[in-house]
């Protein structure tokens, strides 16, 4: 199949979900942009999608060589200026507003996953530097990250330290010139090595000598592969990790001062570092759900485009014995509808979080706090739609998708990362019931709803609206083990609420007759008459509590 980046609706939602008009008035710029990524996208990260699959990235001692015709589409990409999109005005981008810039991660991600992660951990780095680094790190380092040329990493997780960051136990040892010496392993380091790039700037979680225990002890560190003399830096790829998906993707295990400590600098205050992290792990978070929205898009238009070439059976009940292709069976119909609904609710979750994003760095706090809410939601709900509508893709398939040749089952191995890394969805269902639920004496919280409440009319969303309202009630009010074992279902609630709500403004405002309007309005109906019902089935799961978790040993599920 072709792929085609979704233009038309990337357009619509920006209109009607985020109000683009009001954080840029070029509106021309904004048509040439989503243009220009789309055209990029199909025509240099979509053709390499199946061969970063199949040949994979490559280790040996120490290097990696990424599959063919990656490093002449990377340096298209940097040529393109596509990494300085939204990035600051100040280090060489282009300042446009980061829900544009999420229109092109979504392309990016649809058309190669694996690839786009590149460029999406440079874009965290990019706002980790912007917000915490000394001006000579913005002069050095900032500009050459935002422009492509020397992509960046993150470096938090060690083999016994995961979720539990403050576990980590590489060390930093000042060397008195206000350099430092790193020591440590890091594992699960995305693009840790590559040949993409002469140089690889890695900012790095460590300790430093005296410094508290767990979190409240940690810096961060800017650590490059090169320094400004030349010299190769001591770390070093030790071996890349053998996956399920995203095989294009180098997942390293990196060394750092295997002979006396890599050379690195302090980025903001000592003892500062998970402040510093959480800017570029939040950018992620919102980065990841857009690649639950990439997916879910390639995924379905694989599957429309199967289900209409495809031709088994007659149409059960039908006067005529004849064979008709598969999209005209109930059951097949149903699949696709639900992929599309489901994918639109997703962008339009992700866009509008980037857009209340926007607001906040424009100077809006209500906004800013709304888009703290808002990212657990994007990062865990978007990224199961994205694992969801890929499985449904398979499903649509048949037998074809279970084998390779046909590019189904690719779009499941690549998504089901995306719940799991850059916090679990599960953390992130945690931190939305633990912390953002509580935001502002729970006003934040409350005015979202109280928002999508004197806007939506349909009725589902109102009865999910109250659901909503009950459980938040409950889990406010609950202890700590019984919060937490209803997180999960209560995200899910709240991220169907706010996505329904969003789609019925676009509903609303896609009155005309053509094609593109019809859909939009059916996936909404759909949306609402089946998967608002779903989420509110939840609520019972929100409210159980833990008893029940741990009424028998762990031991004896086995």
């Amino acid at each position: 199949m072709t792929f085609r980046c979704p233009v038309q609706e990337q357009r619509f939602v920006l209109d009607h979900v985020v109000g683009i008009h009001e954080l840029t008035n070029d509106t021309d710029m904004v048509d040439a942009v989503l243009e220009g990524a789309a055209t990029f996208a199909e025509g240099e990260f979509a053709p390499l999608d199946r061969v970063g699959d199949t040949h994979k990235a490559r280790w040996s001692d120490g290097v990696v060589t990424m599959p063919p015709g990656f490093r002449e589409a990377y340096r298209a990409f940097v040529e393109g200026g596509w990494s300085t999109i939204s990035a600051p005005a100040d280090a060489g981008g282009q300042g446009l507003p980061l829900a544009l810039g999420a229109a092109v991660m979504e392309d990016l991600n649809a058309a190669n996953l694996g690839f786009a992660l590149c460029p999406m951990l440079s874009m965290g780095a990019i706002e980790a530097l912007e917000a915490h680094g000394s001006p000579d790190q913005k002069q050095d380092y900032l500009t050459r990250i935002v422009s492509g040329e020397w992509p960046a990493t993150m470096n938090l997780t060690e083999p016994q330290a995961g979720s539990d960051v403050g576990a980590l136990k590489t060390r930093a040892e000042p060397n008195g010139d206000g350099s430092w010496r790193i020591t440590g392993t890091k594992i699960y380091i995305t693009y840790g090595e590559h040949d993409l790039a002469e140089n690889i700037i890695h900012l790095v979680l460590a300790r430093t000598p005296g410094a508290p225990e767990g979190t409240r002890g940690i810096s961060l560190f800017l650590v490059p592969k090169i320094l400004a003399d030349g010299r190769r830096n001591d770390l070093r790829c030790v071996s890349i990790e053998h996956k399920l998906g995203i095989h294009a993707s180098p997942t390293c295990v990196m060394s750092f001062g295997d002979e006396g400590g890599a050379t690195g600098w302090l980025i903001g205050a000592e003892h500062a570092g998970m402040r510093a992290m959480f800017t570029m792990m939040n950018n992620a978070r919102l980065n990841v759900g857009l690649q639950g929205v990439g997916i879910a898009e390639r995924a379905t238009q694989r599957a429309v485009d199967y289900a209409l070439g495809r031709v088994q059976s007659a149409r059960a009940g039908a006067s005529s014995r004849e064979a008709v292709a598969i999209h005209e069976h109930p059951d097949v119909r149903r699949m696709l509808l639900r992929m599309r609904a489901l994918t639109m609710g997703a962008r339009a979750l992700a866009y509008y979080a980037f857009g209340q994003v926007d607001r906040g760095h424009a100077g809006d706090p209500a906004a800013a706090t709304r888009g703290d809410i808002l990212t657990p939601m994007v990062k865990a709900w978007c990224t199961d739609v994205g694992c969801e509508v890929a499985s449904l893709g398979i499903q649509v398939h048949g037998g074809m998708g279970y084998v390779e040749e046909t590019g189904a089952a690719q779009h499941l191995r690549d998504a089901r990362i995306a719940p799991i890394y850059e916090g679990t969805n599960g953390i992130q269902a945690a931190d939305l019931v633990g912390r953002k639920l509580g935001l502002d004496g729970g006003l934040a919280f409350d005015s979202l709803i109280a928002d999508i409440r004197a806007e939506a009319e349909a009725p589902p969303i109102e009865a999910l609206a109250d659901a909503v309202e009950i459980a938040a009630a409950t889990l406010r009010n609950a202890d700590h083990d019984d919060r937490l074992a209803g997180s999960y279902p209560f995200l899910t609630m709240c991220s169907v609420l706010t996505a329904g709500w969003l789609m019925e403004r676009q509903a609303n405002a896609a009155t005309g007759t053509e094609p593109f309007h019809q859909v939009k309005r059916t996936a909404t109906e759909f949306f609402h008459s089946v998967m608002v019902p779903e989420a509110l089935g939840l609520a019972a799961g929100a409210e159980a509590g833990a008893r029940l978790l741990y009424a028998v040993p762990a031991e004896a599920l086995a």
